[in-house]
């Protein structure tokens, strides 16, 4: 029997419209709305075509919106006055500095200039603080990992006392679930190991997961032999491996691998996500919930 299939695509569109319901409420009490700041540095294509689906979903959800693009040329003084100009200013409850930046701009000193309370992609060294605390003193949970967690949840996967094995030690993705499902609280108060290249005998200790959570940016790493029959597998890995013509335009596409064997591995878990459309479409959503907590914050609505 296949696997319950959970899939981004899905849960995105319900957190989105949770989100526009909640905006026009706080709208309308309030005169207010999220204002989301996001810049972006140079005509780095891969860049530009990510901004422009955040500036996208920020619009749907009815956010205040600023895109503010800046020559390649800018100067890190340049680029870190533009910062505390967005950090002064009352009506951005989120700023975003798209990566990556020219080579000239100190990329941690940048991100490290952005206002803890507006960091609402999570990166910031107080904002990991908080992460690793937990509970209440968590503002700004990192997006990937949140998105996750919130695939987990609303897939009706148990995390109490689970089994979770992180595949993948990243402080993008690996390290901050890790933390996130050992806390006490909502799709947590899990059992967590971390693996990485440098364990020993990977296979074994994914064999005993109940939710078997993959970043390693391998393809198709994770074989299906190595999966506990109806585990849970998030695979979080998008890997180019080719190119194909498409059906329906014509044009070449990128192939796209995960780093599980879905087609295999889906025999076997209980749950699992698909690549594409499984955790890549979180990501931008849960940077929609970040920014609208930020405006709560302020408001003292939380």
């Amino acid at each position: 029997m296949s696997a319950k299939l959970i899939l981004g695509t899905e849960i995105r569109e319900q957190i989105l419209e949770e989100i526009t319901q909640e905006v026009a409420q706080i709208k309308e009490k309030h005169g207010k709305v999220p204002g989301l700041v996001t810049i972006l540095v140079g005509a780095n294509p891969a860049s530009m075509s990510y901004v422009t689906l955040k500036i996208q979903t920020a619009h749907r959800v009815g956010f205040h919106e600023v895109q503010d693009s800046q020559p390649e040329t800018i100067s890190e003084a340049d680029l870190l006055a533009l910062i505390d100009k967005y950090n002064k200013d009352e009506n951005i409850n989120g700023i975003l500095v798209q990566l990556p930046l020219p080579k000239h701009i100190d990329e941690k000193k940048v991100l490290n200039a952005i206002d803890p309370d507006k960091d609402v992609d999570g990166f910031h060294p107080v904002n990991v603080g908080r992460l690793m605390i937990g509970g209440s003193e968590v503002k700004f949970a990192p997006c990937t990992p949140a998105g996750i967690q919130e695939m987990i949840v609303r897939a009706g996967v148990e995390t109490k006392g689970a089994e979770v094995v992180v595949v993948g030690r990243s402080n993008i993705v690996g390290k901050p679930i890790a933390v996130m499902m050992v806390q006490k609280g909502r799709g947590a108060n899990s059992t967590v190991t971390v693996v990485h290249t440098g364990t020993k005998d990977l296979a074994a200790h994914c064999k005993r997961a109940d939710i078997l959570i993959v970043a390693a940016g391998v393809p198709e790493l994770v074989k299906p032999e190595w999966i506990k029959p109806g585990a849970c597998v998030i695979d979080v890995g998008v890997n180019r491996v080719g190119e194909k013509i498409s059906e329906k335009t014509g044009k070449k596409i990128a192939i796209l691998r995960g780093d599980v064997d879905f087609e295999k591995a889906k025999e076997i878990a209980g749950y699992i996500t698909p690549v594409p459309g499984g955790v890549g479409p979180m990501t931008i959503t849960m940077l929609m919930l970040n920014t609208l907590r930020s405006l709560k914050y302020k408001l003292g609505l939380m």
